[in-house]
């Protein structure tokens, strides 16, 4: 019988500290249950390395560290398995947990379930493995399409990007919302809408979203769109119904009337479809940036007019991004919130986190309220359970979401929230407000 060699080892897992065992050749004992973890949703890799809807396809940097994601809650052995193949010559990897590792030759021409090693859990939480590369006779190292996973006990919470749904929203990682309470007597009179946004420092990852005032028709916030490119965006949805924007009738195209210095504006798609607007600011984590929203409807011409400001606090001057016209309905701002989101697949493995804070409205008249309550929520990625990195509450007299990173402590999603309230209702002269 070939002899089995057992290397024993302790380690911490993404904060999760686990007693690890991991063997070199099949284990004893079958397990029972059997999770395919698919690459493709689950895994990042630096690059020039890329991951694929099929997985880590041409893998040949050794440069390259490949992380696999999934979260579990039973404390139990997980026996760990890759389905590989590589395409030439001889390999050896390397599966690294916290600070130790085991080494394996492969050589399968085939893609074929290649076993690695049991790992066992002590605390529930997100699991990490990591691929490198050593050495290879031929191109690549090898092509790996899945992560698998057995085990003796079942587990209804195990978490992970499912073969089927898509990737790439799996990948970008779940969004969580604030929904705000309005009082039921300004429910259907809120002109005006006051919200500021904290990012704190090193929270600011490219591809994230910190959206401020989102309302029925639109939405508005800044985003980290590139190391050296911020962006502050408002858009408005069209109401015509369809993915692309050169196919809405005239009679319900989101129009254009003013728009601040340097701000660029035009048509978005793909999400629903309507007129867009941005300008570029530098924007600086761990200070606080303002949004005041507008809604102006003409109940004669069934129109709304929407007209977005921004201001540095510190700063304290308004700066207009734009002002659009919606066809087809005159309406108040409806259906207040807020989010966090990543666009950016390839950075769905760093946290995120905003602080939002001293949320204002007032109705037609000016008579301001502070809203200090919301319910916190999450988006399709979230509430389908590929995903369970994301969390939302208060700290203070602060709301707070974030999500990305695959950190443990997430907060069950559909919970109420009430935040202290700040009690410095917003000093703005409406009169002054820039109109270019």
């Amino acid at each position: 019988m070939k002899k089995t060699r057992f290397i024993y080892l302790s380690v911490l897992l993404l904060g999760i500290t686990c007693n690890v065992t991991l063997a070199q050749g099949v284990a004893t004992g079958a397990p029972k249950l059997r999770h395919i973890i698919p690459l493709g949703g689950n895994a990042w890799v630096n690059l020039p390395d890329t991951i694929t809807d099929n997985g880590l396809i041409n893998w040949s940097n050794p440069k390259a560290v490949t992380s696999i994601y999934f979260r579990v809650s039973v404390i139990q052995d997980l026996q760990l398995s890759l389905r590989l193949r590589v395409p030439q010559g001889q390999s050896t990897i390397k599966v690294t947990a916290g600070d130790n590792s085991i080494t394996k030759k492969i050589n399968n021409t085939a893609f074929d379930t290649v076993a690695i090693g049991k790992i066992h859990i002590t605390k529930a939480g997100y699991v990490k493995v990591d691929l490198t590369g050593i050495s290879k006779t031929g191109a690549a190292y090898a092509d790996v399409s899945d992560l698998i996973i057995q085990s003796e006990q079942a587990d209804a919470d195990l978490a992970y990007v499912k073969q089927g749904s898509s990737f790439h929203f799996g990948r970008r990682g779940p969004s969580v919302h604030l929904n705000f309470t309005i009082p039921a007597d300004k429910k259907t009179n809120v002109k005006w809408f006051y919200n500021e946004i904290i990012v704190p420092k090193g929270l600011d990852v490219v591809g994230s979203y910190f959206m401020a005032d989102g309302f029925g028709e639109g939405y508005f916030g800044m985003q980290v769109n590139s190391p050296t490119e911020r962006r502050v965006l408002f858009s408005v949805w069209s109401p015509f119904n369809t993915e692309d924007p050169k196919s809405i009738p005239d009679s319900m195209r989101i129009k254009m009337l003013k728009k601040g210095e340097g701000v660029h504006s035009g048509e978005f798609g793909n999400e629903g479809s309507g007129g867009q607007s941005y300008m570029h600011f530098p924007w600086v984590a761990g200070k606080a940036y303002a949004f005041l929203l507008s809604a102006e409807p003409d109940s004669v011409k069934k129109t709304t007019v929407f007209t977005a400001y921004f201001k540095d606090v510190a700063a304290g001057k308004w700066l207009l991004v734009a002002s659009f016209n919606r066809p087809q309905k005159a309406t108040y701002l409806t259906h207040l919130y807020s989010f966090v989101e990543n666009f950016e697949p390839d950075n769905g493995d760093k946290v995120r986190k905003a602080l939002f804070t001293n949320q204002w409205i007032a109705d037609s008249g000016n008579n301001w309220e502070e809203i200090t309550q919301a319910i916190y929520t999450g988006d399709a990625t979230a509430n389908a359970n590929f995903r369970k990195d994301y969390a939302g509450g208060t700290e203070g007299n602060k709301f707070y979401l974030q999500n990305g990173g695959f950190f443990s402590d997430y907060m069950k999603l559909k919970a109420p929230l009430t935040r202290q309230p700040v009690g410095a209702k917003p000093v703005i002269d409406i009169s002054k407000l820039p109109v270019k």
